[in-house]
């Protein structure tokens, strides 16, 4: 028998975005601490915890972010929206740093009509 707790670790997903549009379509500006879609055909529930090491546009440092399953986007979604989750980053400092800098790295791309995989 095993001592393990019945508790799932949380998934780690790593999400290297290269590009300033490639940030700005997965960007969730509409989340308090900021969130970021990953696209994934794995299953995930709301809730879910999910530990992210996210890579930003000309930034070698990968930043560590233990976030939750804000909102699924399932295959064949309306829209043609490319299935994955919704992840909010966590109510703290480094989250919260992150977001500065994300927004920091949009600039101008910040106000765009253009659409993103998001909400």
């Amino acid at each position: 028998m095993s001592n393990e707790s019945a508790t799932p670790r949380p998934s780690v997903i790593q999400l290297s975005i290269k590009e300033r549009a490639a940030l700005y379509a997965a960007y969730i500006p509409a989340f308090t601490d900021g969130g970021v879609f990953i696209p994934t055909t794995r299953d995930y529930a709301l809730g879910d915890d999910v530990y992210v090491l996210l890579s930003l546009p000309d930034d070698m440092q990968r930043y560590p972010v233990a976030g939750k399953v804000a909102w699924v986007t399932p295959a064949r979604a309306a829209g043609g929206r490319t299935q994955g989750v919704g992840i909010s980053f966590p109510k703290d400092e480094k989250s919260r740093a992150l977001k500065l800098k994300i927004e920091e790295i949009l600039g101008a791309h910040m106000a765009s009509e253009r659409p993103t995989q998001t909400i």
